[in-house]
């Protein structure tokens, strides 16, 4: 069963999202908040699995409650993912860099809803290569916190080759035909890659290689 947690200011947009979750039975809503702060009371006292996410909220907005909410010890195991009106718009890289796990748009298919929630629930993070892309094009080269090297000692030159080539958005399989390896080491590599830095999700490496400087805008087309 995926628990779920609804934020959003607007009581019919969470309505209609309340409607199509409980028809699943994999799915059940544990809870609804209309702003961030109230949204993190609820996720503490609920431990959803996922939090569906708006941004621009009264109290507290959505990208400040994402990151408090992944940076809470006991909300280690929730992933959040961000609602939006426009898809990529100026505060989908903020959310990531918040901790997000990825985005919807609002106007998504109910199906592709559903699954995209299956997809982050197993771990996942909901952020396609090709939308790997269009963020890195939007958004990249706006300013950012520098990483500190500490945060890739552990990782082995092999590692952060690879962490650099997710961060230019290839998938797996890319990776594997761009090294000369298999899938599975490919995939192996990436795993290793984000428990050694401490990040959650793809999602999250994507953004460590741009901060830690492992890959550049103009690299993004290489």
């Amino acid at each position: 069963m995926i628990r779920v947690l609804l934020v959003d200011d607007q009581p019919l947009i969470r309505t209609g999202l309340r409607a199509l979750l409980d028809a699943e039975d994999s799915i059940e809503v544990v809870g609804e908040a209309g702003d961030g702060e109230r949204a993190l009371a609820v996720a503490l006292e609920e431990r959803p699995d996922l939090v569906l996410m708006d941004v621009q909220m009264p109290v507290l907005d959505g990208i400040e409650a994402t990151r408090r909410i992944v940076a809470d010890p006991r909300l280690a195991a929730v992933r959040v993912v961000i609602l939006t009106n426009y898809g990529l718009d100026e505060y989908v890289f903020d959310a990531l860099r918040a901790g997000a796990s990825g985005f919807l748009v609002k106007d998504t298919a109910p199906a592709d809803l559903i699954q995209a929630l299956r997809v982050v629930a197993d771990g996942d993070a909901l952020l396609s290569p090709g939308v790997t892309r269009s963020l890195i094009s939007e958004f990249v080269a706006r300013p950012a916190d520098v990483v500190e090297t500490e945060t890739l000692d552990a990782l082995t030159n092999r590692e952060r080759e690879v962490v650099a080539l997710v961060g230019r958005g290839l998938s797996n399989d890319e990776i594997a035909q761009h090294l000369v390896i298999s899938p599975t080491t490919a995939k192996t590599h990436v795993s290793r890659a984000m428990t050694k830095t401490g990040v959650r999700d793809r999602a999250q490496l994507v953004v460590l290689a741009y901060e830690a400087g492992l890959v550049q805008p103009r690299d993004r087309e290489a």
